[in-house]
């Protein structure tokens, strides 16, 4: 079976889920290139824990984990059957690597899985579970996590990590039609280090990068990124979705 590559996704706000914009038609035209899987694993920065932890729900519920929006938001759901096998695997696959995993048998799907997931598979007809992020541990941690989960991508398995380029939502213009410079700036630097295969810059992100704690006061959402890095390597291709009301950074990965 053909290795599925790794995306790693910037899942912007939850109207997505409810909007044509060129990010969904991105992923839905994503979707099509990439083989079809058997099973999803996806790493949300909205799952943030202690330690590593995998869903094994067999009917995971839609995790509606914003407030303030529109009520067509809260009644979206996404359907799919859980994936209590992939969550096995995933836990031995990342005990192969000494990495202990606990599994949570009620999570659900948050907005980073589900959102991109409606327009990429809408039949919602694939297994689909989800491991946490620990954004306490740091970038190698999580490129570590990846490593290990590389070996599912044999078994039919599309890890997809779901976070954020550029996230700063104190920031956020949201009447701004240009990114403003240290947004612009780190979403740059992201991409020549990606183009450049410079992954020991990419892990030190946080000393080398310009901008890098305005563009990411917390980790969370850019841990997945070293994820889909770890577990697809590189070359990546990028998807160049540009930033949104000043320091949304959308751009995307495909990696492997």
């Amino acid at each position: 079976m053909t290795r599925i590559p790794v995306p790693f996704l910037s899942h912007g706000a939850p109207t997505l889920a409810v909007e044509s914009t060129p990010e969904t038609r991105a992923w839905t035209e994503l979707a099509r290139e990439l083989p079809r899987p058997r099973a999803i694993l996806v790493v949300s920065a909205h799952w943030d824990t202690e330690a590593p932890s995998v869903g094994s729900a067999a009917r995971p519920k839609t995790i509606h984990d914003f407030q303030g929006f529109a009520r067509e938001l809260y009644q979206q759901r996404y359907p799919a059957p859980g994936a209590p096998h992939l969550a096995e695997l995933a836990v031995g696959a990342l005990a192969d690597a000494a990495i202990p995993c606990a599994v949570d048998p009620e999570r659900g799907l948050d907005h980073g899985a589900w959102v991109p997931l409606k327009w990429m598979y809408p039949e919602a007809d694939i297994p689909v579970t989800q491991l946490s992020v620990q954004s306490h541990l740091g970038a190698r941690h999580h490129y570590e996590l990846g490593r290990a989960l590389a070996p599912l991508r044999d078994d039919g398995v599309l890890v997809l990590a779901s976070g954020g380029i550029v996230h700063n939502l104190r920031e956020i213009q949201w009447q701004a039609s240009e990114p403003v410079a240290w947004a612009r700036e780190f979403n740059d630097w992201m991409a020549e280090r990606v183009a450049a295969g410079a992954v020991d810059e990419l892990l030190d992100y946080r000393e080398r990068a310009p901008s890098a704690a305005r563009s990411h006061p917390t980790d969370e959402h850019l841990e997945p990124f070293f994820v889909a890095l770890g577990a697809g390597g590189l070359p990546a291709r990028r998807l160049a979705l540009g930033i949104q009301m000043g320091s949304l950074g959308m751009d995307s990965y495909v990696f492997g």
